[in-house]
């Protein structure tokens, strides 16, 4: 299976899991969490943190978090994103080919968008074994 196909296909089963600020299972998901579980799905073993702050939080940290868990730079469907959804306000998701899926706090739950509403500053994948 190609790399990607498992985070994307985890990420998609998670559509419609209701939003909850440091969720990380089926009860509720938060941006961290979605981005876990489609992780997990490609094969990721190591933590992923509970107590974070991705308002006002520092992208070149995240990145060499994310790198430093063993992850690559990326190019497909499936791929980890980190996106600045506002001013200090970071957000991942997980890239769906032309668009994304998130845990989208406005609507309350994980959706799949058409689209990339936000600067991508970030773009992994984990590191094939």
């Amino acid at each position: 299976m190609p790399v990607g196909e498992r985070a994307l296909a985890a990420a998609r089963a998670a559509v419609g899991v209701r939003f909850r600020v440091h969720g990380r299972d089926s009860a509720g998901l938060d941006c961290l969490g979605l981005a876990g579980l489609a992780m997990r799905a490609e094969g990721y073993e190591g933590e992923v943190p509970s107590g974070y702050a991705l308002r006002g939080g520092d992208a070149a940290r995240v990145r060499a978090a994310i790198e430093a868990a063993g992850f690559v730079a990326g190019d497909s469907a499936g791929d980890l994103l980190l996106m600045r959804s506002g001013p200090g306000q970071l957000h991942f998701a997980i890239s769906s080919g032309e668009g994304i899926i998130h845990a989208d706090a406005m609507l309350r739950r994980v959706v799949e968008r058409p689209d990339v509403p936000w600067p991508v500053i970030g773009r992994w994948r984990l590191r094939e074994r």
